[in-house]
């Protein structure tokens, strides 16, 4: 009886030590399938990397190891015990997707397999987590994981119009997005208040749209301004190399060129841009301009198609981002030339000429192999009150166009699937990362879920993803931004990444203290919760 106590015993103990490490294995974000297995890899500087195909990724882990452990370990064709494996299989493309991996962790070692390097990446990100330091080791606990994200759609979008950044620390927001398996930055280059992207044909964009005297501080009713010069910009070098660096993180980079409104930075860099033709300022003043895109001018429409076509020469992005938010109509309205071409065009409202104007840059750009995206105003809805009841939409909005919901009633979402459009969901009450953890907390952040409940499940798939936003008018420095960036972050990745079965909070939470970690390691000033 005595030993039966002992046997019964010894099993749960077992079960016990299994199940707590399993909790300890908790990623960010979770995968789709995690199981806690016997055994432990010790990781030494004779550790081989096997990279097989995946090269690239191979000396991304290496450096990452190097980095985080101080071990070098070396590159090797092959290797019986002691190694990390990356090993391609295109057969896990119809069951794990092209971003879809498996981890196996032995205590010979760890081989991750996926149908292609983005799935092997982030395999190696999440072979990353598990490493821990004990015993005066670098160990992984034996695990299997079988993994793929939920979304083909998990964007961060940086503002760098209102207040500049600079090339480190876009890498450094990058870097961190590599980690969390986002695979998009959304790059916001061009608004009322800053022009930050070199166009060669334009100079004048960046010389003088780059640049505004003073700024406004406070808050959006404020009348205090700091009396200070901001200005910076990216030469098409520079994007280059940022491009670059993203691309080696399986990260795609869509830059935002907006249009017609958010325009007075290019407005008072070429005044014949506007409906005036009358010298302005670039603002210091954040909020809706009043200045607007003549789009009714073959010039001014010349003009933004030669500025797409430089950006579309920098970028490899298949999309194309317009903006196309809150455009205040009033100009065009006064403007007799406006009314003469919105008459001989048969547009009823100025919605509508909006509406001809995008889909004319949707067919520049698909003649380039390229598609358009932009926020939801351009399907045509009233969604501010500075416009008109009257000022919607009749016309429908070019096929192909991705629309990227913030803002208006949600069943919004279901007009634009229902018309056969994709959607990005970045409604700003739950992802704008400018609003403070009083109005979205870190708790409001995990709880988003890209489709809207009650959407018609044959819908679904039109939901590409969602987006989170970092609007940059009160974020004059880097530790402002990052401030609102960390931890929630974490939160959106796992939105965009994690089944909707898989996620639970308090779990989420606890495991941060991993990233707390590595943030405070990176020197990133994050809020705890």
């Amino acid at each position: 009886m005595l030993r039966f106590q002992s046997v019964v015993f010894s099993s749960l103990l077992l079960l016990a030590t299994t199940a707590q490490r399993l909790q300890a294995q908790r990623l960010i974000p979770q995968p789709s399938q995690i199981t806690a297995t016997t055994g432990v890899f010790k990781l030494s500087g004779a550790t081989a990397v096997i990279s097989g195909k995946s090269a690239g990724e191979a000396k991304y882990l290496q450096e990452s190891i190097k980095n985080r452990t101080r071990l070098t370990l070396p590159l090797q064709s092959a290797a019986q015990t002691n190694y990390i494996r990356l090993s391609l299989d295109a057969k896990l493309d119809s069951t794990l997707g092209k971003e879809g991996y498996l981890l196996k962790v032995t205590p010979a070692g760890a081989t991750i397999t996926a149908a292609s390097d983005a799935g092997i990446f982030y395999g190696i990100q999440s072979l990353q987590q598990l490493i821990t330091f004990k015993d005066d080791s670098y160990i992984i606990d034996g695990v299997d994981i079988q993994d793929k994200p939920r979304f083909g759609w998990r964007a961060f979008m940086l503002d760098e119009a209102r207040h500049f950044k600079g090339t480190a620390a876009v890498k450094k927001l990058l870097e961190e997005m590599a980690a969390l398996k986002m695979n998009t930055f959304h790059w916001h280059l061009t608004d009322d208040q800053g022009w930050r992207i070199e166009i060669k044909k334009y100079p004048l964009l960046t010389k003088v749209g780059g640049h505004r005297d003073s700024t406004q501080t406070g808050s959006w009713s404020s009348t205090v301004y700091d009396g200070k010069p901001h200005d910076g910009f990216y030469t098409q070098e520079q994007i280059r190399d940022i491009i670059a660096f993203a691309a080696t993180r399986h990260i795609t980079i869509i830059p935002e060129i907006e249009m017609p409104g958010h325009s007075s930075a290019a407005i008072a860099a070429y005044p014949w841009l506007g409906t005036r033709h009358q010298q302005i300022s670039v603002p210091g003043k954040f909020g809706v301009h009043y200045d607007v895109f003549n789009v009714s001018d073959p010039k001014v429409v010349t003009f933004l198609q030669d500025v797409l076509q430089e950006v579309i020469s920098l970028f490899p992005s298949k999309v194309i981002h317009i903006g196309g938010d809150e455009v205040k109509y009033d100009q065009w309205k006064a403007d007799a030339n406006v009314q003469a071409y919105m008459q001989s065009h048969q547009l009823a409202t100025p919605a509508d000429l909006q509406i001809a104007f995008t889909n004319d840059i949707s067919v520049f750009l698909a003649g380039k192999q390229r598609r358009m995206m932009g926020w939801n105003e351009i399907m045509g809805a009233k969604l501010h009150e500075y416009n008109d009841t009257k000022d919607v939409g009749t016309k429908q909005l070019a096929p192909g166009t991705i629309v990227h919901f913030w803002k208006g009633d949600l069943k919004l979402i279901t007009d634009a699937v229902s018309k056969g459009y994709d959607v990005v969901n970045s409604y700003h009450a739950a992802t704008y990362l400018d609003y403070d953890y009083t109005q979205i907390s870190l708790e409001g952040a995990y709880k988003f879920d890209p489709i809207p409940a009650g959407l018609d499940a044959k819908y679904h798939s039109k939901i590409l993803g969602v987006g989170c936003q970092m609007w940059g008018e009160w974020i004059p420095d880097e530790m402002a931004m990052e401030e609102k960036v960390y931890p929630r972050l974490a939160a959106y990745a796992e939105d965009g990444w994690t089944q909707s079965s898989n996620k639970n909070f308090k779990e989420f939470k606890e495991a941060l203290n991993n990233f707390y970690s590595r943030w405070s390691n990176h020197s990133i000033y994050y809020h705890r919760n």
